[in-house]
């Protein structure tokens, strides 16, 4: 009863922000995302009867805090088994851990696909997606690779699912790493947090669904210009929400705003890119392929920024071992 699984980040280009439904973990609006591939998350789980309870180790260190977490997603799955034992769960990335750049969501996405598998279950990827968002509100869409949507639909309901493949049109996305800390506020305590006090909080639910039909549109249409032109607008709409909270939510640090800066004044130029930020200081500039070398470069040449990553769009979460 082992298996080893692999998931990437992904990365929201129309936002998530605010819970409809905390004890479901049910997301107040909809999310686009694209799915990346250099950046990984793997996972292995070992049930064990021998184990009297369940253990997890995050980047070779054991992770107490997130524990709970863990061992609430296996129970979704066990409960599906009646009398499936403990497990043991290693979990490590390549990339920094809860800094803003979505490691939650490709964690949990990894730990549902293994967590399946060794006690074979046999869930549908849908299935599977709900099971992960349950865990985390994002970890649904890196189910999937490429460009991916999760839809509210009537009844309180979730579904995700592929808008387009990695392959049906080749983005690629350079990440200025700003800071390795972890953010001291966590993304969900941010969001209750937001929904409670922002005077913003209203507005950005009501324009929700203009924006995810507007990069819908754009994405099928290989609309790189009108695809950036909602992104950048989302991204800035979600970090107004929180800036108008009380007392306001900063994840960004200097160097993010001087990324910012040097992204808009290339765009100006011609040069195919656009930005967005989740809740975290790190950039994130979606390119054009041609454009990725001089954003790379770009970036790189900024005080602040301590590493520079570049990725594709990716495949979604997979088995890799058993």
């Amino acid at each position: 009863m082992h298996a080893t699984a692999v998931a990437h980040p992904n990365i929201a280009l129309v936002k998530y922000w605010g819970k409809a439904d905390e004890a479901r973990n049910l997301p107040a609006v909809g999310s686009i995302s694209i799915t990346l591939d250099t950046l990984v998350t793997t996972t292995s789980v070992r049930f064990d009867r021998a184990l009297p309870n369940d253990r997890f180790t995050l980047d070779g260190r054991p992770a107490p805090d997130q524990l709970p977490r863990v061992r609430s997603c296996l129970d979704l799955l066990r409960a599906r088994l009646p009398g499936a034992p403990r497990a043991a769960v290693e979990s490590t990335n390549s990339f920094p851990t809860a800094a803003g750049l979505a490691s939650s969501a490709s964690g949990f996405a990894a730990l549902v696909v293994a967590a399946d598998h060794a006690l074979g279950t046999g869930l549908e990827r849908a299935e599977l997606a709900e099971q992960a968002r349950r865990c985390s509100g994002s970890a649904a869409r890196s189910l999937f690779g490429g460009f991916v949507e999760l839809r509210l639909r009537p009844g309180s309901r979730c579904e995700t699912g592929q808008i387009l493949a990695a392959a049906d049109w080749q983005l690629q996305v350079v990440i200025a790493v700003t800071s390795a800390e972890a953010k001291a506020i966590g993304s969900t305590a941010g969001m209750l947090h937001t929904e409670r006090t922002s005077p913003y909080y209203g507005a950005w639910l009501a324009t929700s669904e203009g924006d995810l039909a507007a990069a819908r549109r754009a994405i099928e249409d290989r609309d790189f210009a009108a695809l950036a032109a909602v992104a950048e607008h989302s991204c800035l709409k979600m970090h107004a929400v929180m800036l108008a909270s009380r007392p306001g939510l900063l994840y960004w640090n200097g160097t993010t705003v001087e990324c910012l800066r040097r992204l808009r004044e290339l765009a100006s130029h011609g040069v195919g890119v656009f930005f967005t930020v989740d809740a975290g200081p790190q950039v994130k500039a979606v390119c054009l392929p041609e454009a990725a070398g001089r954003v790379a470069e770009a970036l790189a040449e900024l005080p602040g920024v301590t590493e520079v990553l570049r990725c594709g769009l990716g495949e979604g979460a997979r088995v890799v071992g058993e």
